[in-house]
């Protein structure tokens, strides 16, 4: 086991044993198994050979893997897609009783003339083998990049509904299918938002109860990391999707942090949910080939619900943790009731690994101008979360973290706006090996970023600036979860 590997291999996030992972694909429930699969290159640990890598779990926290779903062929790589339980068996893929799962996915023509369709394979054991369809592929209007379909059943219009891209024109479109066979076209949405770069990777999400949707699309240009996902809240008929928020040109961001891309949710989970949840890949395509990591490269956001927050300029979406993940808590360290005197205060972690935290930190209203948490300290190495209270802004520094990946998109720091800056604010800190995941307590604003320091790094401080700060903090060391 190399050097990197103990370094920045995550404790508690998913990444496969070896090679190169991007985008999570298929999420799907099936017969207690949350499944997780993901764009995946069986051969190295570079963009390549794309074909789908495959993961299962009971709860969301423990993954194991299993071999290569749904491999390349000569014909296509196997690019983004989706994965439905057919429990009414509308596609005919279903023998014996079997209920079939049915991928979704873009073939990449290998010949020539190049060229993106949307094809069909299909399991009968639990998604641990699959048949290509052989009437391949079932949606292909002709275009060079046409991809990354996103399918449900649409309960209201009793049939199967697809999101997928074109990503040149910056539109989503939207198609119905009975049979999961044959597709009619039923509209398009876009440009909106931001659209100085490529479309791609839906995800269109109801929120229950509420009479809303929301259309995530991530964008190559654009975002405050260079790379990212936009969303758009919305109402959707089964037909047409038509966006409340935001309206005009004005771009919203489902993270401000550089490496949360692609993210999916989970289909058909079972009652015990009542919030959607997604997953996201915890890249960046700026960079993501030169991260220093061996014989993996890539690795998988912390499950995160959603929700949608009331605000006086309408309806924003809210992200949280995956609740489970509070099962991998040690016993806890607290500071409770502590005012933090201006400069930074050096805390005992009594042997917790500070490579692997959960921090929950408290700040009363008002007081310093700049409250910060400094994570995997050490050798000048930091990690600073903090909150600008001038600004009005939560934000992450990695300029000191360690390894900088890439000169021009790395350094500096991230920011996301606080609706109230002065008021208290509740942060909740992801500390994870390689990387920091930021979220406040009301779900106003998530940041997430790689960070690459060295082993010992490990410390916490709290930084305080312009005054002293009343807060709470709480830490938890997060145990491992096995994958393999």
């Amino acid at each position: 086991m190399s050097a990197a590997i103990d370094t920045f291999r995550p404790a508690y996030h998913f990444t496969p044993s070896r090679n190169w992972i991007n985008d999570p694909n298929g999420l799907v429930w099936f017969d207690g198994e949350y499944h997780l699969f993901y764009q995946y290159n069986p051969f190295g640990d570079q963009w390549g050979h794309m074909s789908w890598g495959h993961a299962v779990s009971a709860d969301l926290l423990h993954w194991q893997e299993l071999p290569v779903a749904i491999p390349e062929d000569e014909r296509v790589s196997i690019f983004s897609g989706s994965v439905v339980v057919d429990t009414h068996n509308t596609s005919g893929f279903g023998q014996a009783g079997a209920v079939p799962m049915v991928a979704i996915y873009t073939g990449c023509r290998r010949v020539p003339e190049g060229g993106q369709a949307q094809e069909l394979a299909y399991s009968l054991d639990r998604g641990r083998s699959w048949h290509k369809y052989p009437g391949n592929p079932v949606l292909d209007i002709g275009l060079k990049d046409f991809r990354d379909p996103k399918v449900f059943w649409h309960v209201p219009t009793a049939r199967w509904v697809m999101a997928v891209v074109r990503p040149d024109d910056h539109q989503v479109s939207f198609y119905a299918s009975g049979d999961l066979k044959q597709w009619s076209h039923l509209s398009d949405f876009g440009p909106a938002g931001e659209d100085g770069g490529i479309w791609e990777c839906p995800d269109l999400i109801e929120f229950a109860g509420t009479g809303r949707w929301l259309l995530k699309v991530d964008t190559f240009a654009g975002h405050p990391g260079g790379t990212g996902a936009q969303i758009f809240i919305g109402r959707f008929d089964g037909t047409r999707f038509v966006a409340e928020v935001p309206r005009g040109r004005e771009a919203m961001w489902a993270d401000h942090g550089s490496d949360f891309y692609a993210a999916l949710s989970w289909g058909q989970l079972p009652a015990t949910h009542d919030a959607p949840v997604w997953i996201a890949w915890k890249n960046n395509h700026g960079y993501a080939k030169h991260t220093p990591t061996a014989p993996w490269r890539g690795a998988m956001s912390v499950p995160r619900e959603l929700f949608l927050r009331d605000t006086p300029g309408g309806p924003r979406l809210g992200q949280r943790p995956w609740r489970g993940l509070v099962a991998l808590r040690g016993a806890p360290l607290a500071w409770r009731d502590v005012r933090f005197s201006e400069g930074e205060t050096a805390l005992d972690l009594a042997g917790l690994d500070g490579r692997s935290l959960d921090l929950q930190f408290e700040i009363a209203a008002g007081g310093a101008a700049d409250v910060a948490l400094h994570v995997r300290c050490g050798e000048g190495q930091v990690t600073v979360v903090g909150v600008d209270r001038a600004r009005g802004t939560l934000f992450i520094d990695r300029s000191r973290s360690g390894v900088e990946v890439d000169a021009r998109r790395w350094g500096g720091r991230r920011e996301a706006p606080l609706p109230d800056a002065m008021g208290a604010l509740q942060l909740r800190v992801l500390v994870d090996h390689c990387s920091v995941e930021v979220f406040t307590g009301d779900g106003a604003a998530t940041l997430t970023e790689l960070v690459f320091p060295s082993d010992t790094s490990r410390g916490v401080r709290v930084a305080v600036r312009g005054g002293t700060q009343a807060a709470n903090l709480v830490v938890w060391a997060l145990r491992a979860t096995a994958v393999g």
